[in-house]
């Protein structure tokens, strides 16, 4: 048994409509082990979401559950942490993508922003996954694909990072909050 084989699943910080459910790919090893979302310490999610206009200050792991007040949530599609998502299998998203469905449907998020192309891809059997808004929804919410802020994800900056989930903030703010 691996030490990622022995951790719990990272719990969900869900409630019904939020306007914007972040979906990790699966907890990393730390984050699972503390039981707090994004808590290794390369992982630029929080820097990020502050820098885009999600939160007024920068919120860190530890009050991950803060989120919610801003009307946000933190999910992943597979439950299994690892310390890298490529020591995922594929049949892990398909088992879980029916699952994870309903579980968007029954939170009614405005959207679900996919961190990275991985995940979605692997559920929907489709290669072509573009950045950004999405042509189909998801779960009956608009879908986003963003990139991953993962610290092992260099091939974007944390400007582009911002400027990518900036769009997405402003595509769900309220009329006149922007």
């Amino acid at each position: 048994m691996t030490r990622s084989d022995s951790l719990q699943s990272l719990p969900d910080l869900l409630e019904p409509g939020l306007s914007v459910v972040f979906c990790g790919i699966n907890p990393g090893v730390r984050a699972a082990s503390t039981g707090r979302h994004f808590a290794g310490s390369g992982n630029r999610f929080w820097r990020t979401v502050h820098l885009a206009g999600f939160t007024p200050e920068q919120i860190g792991p530890e009050d991950d559950h803060t989120l919610l007040q801003y009307g946000c949530g933190l999910t992943t599609v597979v439950s299994r942490p690892t310390a890298r998502a490529d020591q995922l299998l594929q049949w892990e998203f398909k088992a879980a993508a029916t699952e994870f469905e309903r579980k968007i449907e029954g939170y009614a998020p405005r959207c679900v922003a996919f961190l990275g192309k991985m995940a979605l891809s692997a559920m929907s059997g489709s290669r072509d996954i573009q950045w950004g808004l999405q042509p189909a929804t998801f779960g009956g919410a608009r879908a986003w694909v963003l990139p991953n802020p993962s610290g092992l994800n260099r091939t974007f900056s944390l400007d582009a990072l911002v400027t990518a989930y900036r769009e997405l903030r402003l595509a769900v703010a309220p009329a006149g909050s922007v």
